[in-house]
């Protein structure tokens, strides 16, 4: 009774493969078993199974050496491919248990134009070019949504946000400046407080950061007749630019947003009694989160923006 191709297949494994593979490159049963390391019966033995598993004969044999018959040379092609893909993946597997390849999905809300969130990527891809990363620009809602989910790794958002079963570092802060439209009366200054803005129209999106600066303003303004008049809008950054360069009020950015190449109004730094206003952002991710690839995006973070405690 001949066995059926189910129980041939079976009968094959790897080392069926290599030594196959390995007597074809040297034309050699006997330099193949040196280079293996095994005894050249051991290996004649082992091809001899092979070629009975498959049911084809793989080699001419001759006191001169070896030589692949027609259906061997495709046999032994198809055996090289497997151990190199069996390879591949063997490397793949190591380098993602370690982080050096595999996927990362990064949540923002802020400008890839400039600034650091830009330097970070940059740096992080190629200290990891095996490692895909995706990026992905949503309202801090649906971000942190997706955190808990699972969908993202992890978030760069403005501000400090506190999430149950969830971890946080302090990253960089940015200036906030104002954008003017050209030939506006406050164009004519080099920097503006916030006290400047009183009797101004702010154009904000209702997305990330609008809301934050928002709060801020109110912050620094606390009584309301003291502040200006604040119009939200369900449009993106660009289009808040637009708006202030046809005219219909100024807005506050953060410097990231510099590089952005859009309609360029007119930037000017906006400070208070202490200097220039920053914001600051934050890394959001869960504890869970046992990704190796994030593992090796937070060892950057805290490589690029330590801590003062960290510090000296």
């Amino acid at each position: 009774m001949r066995d059926s191709p189910a129980t041939r297949t079976s009968n094959v494994d790897l080392q069926h493969l290599r030594f196959a593979v390995t007597a074809a490159d040297h034309g050699s049963f006997r330099q193949a078993a040196e280079l293996l390391s095994v005894r050249q019966s051991t290996l004649s033995r082992c091809i001899r199974q092979f070629e009975h598993s498959i049911g084809v004969t793989l080699f001419e044999r001759s006191p001169a050496g070896i030589t692949p018959t027609p259906a061997g040379r495709s046999v032994i092609r198809m055996a090289r491919t497997i151990l190199e893909e069996l390879s591949a993946l063997v490397a793949t597997a190591k380098s993602s248990q370690i982080g050096a390849a595999g996927r990362l999905s990064i949540g923002f809300c802020s400008s890839l134009s400039a600034g650091n969130l830009r330097a970070t990527l940059f740096e992080f891809k190629h200290r990891f070019p095996q490692i895909e990363i995706a990026t992905v620009e949503k309202s801090r809602t649906r971000l942190t949504t997706s955190l808990r989910s699972g969908a993202l790794d992890i978030l760069i958002v403005t501000g400090d946000i506190t999430l149950a079963d969830c971890k946080s570092l302090a990253l960089w802060s940015e200036r906030i400046l104002v954008t003017l439209p050209k030939d506006h009366p406050l164009s004519a200054r080099e920097s503006l407080f916030w006290t400047d803005l009183r009797d101004q129209t702010v154009l904000l999106s209702q997305y990330d950061p609008g809301r934050e600066l928002e709060d801020l303003l109110k912050s620094k303004l606390v009584s309301p007749e003291n502040r200006p008049t604040i119009e939200r809008h369900d449009v993106s950054r660009g289009a808040i630019k637009a708006l202030v360069s046809m005219q219909m009020g100024i807005s506050l950015v953060l410097e990231s947003d510099l590089g952005a190449n859009l309609p360029s109004p007119l930037y000017r730094e906006l400070r208070d009694g202490t200097g220039p206003s920053r914001l600051g952002f934050s890394a959001i991710w869960r504890s869970n989160n046992e990704n190796p690839a994030l593992d090796n995006f937070l060892t950057l973070l805290a490589e690029r923006y330590p801590s003062p405690a960290d510090v000296g």
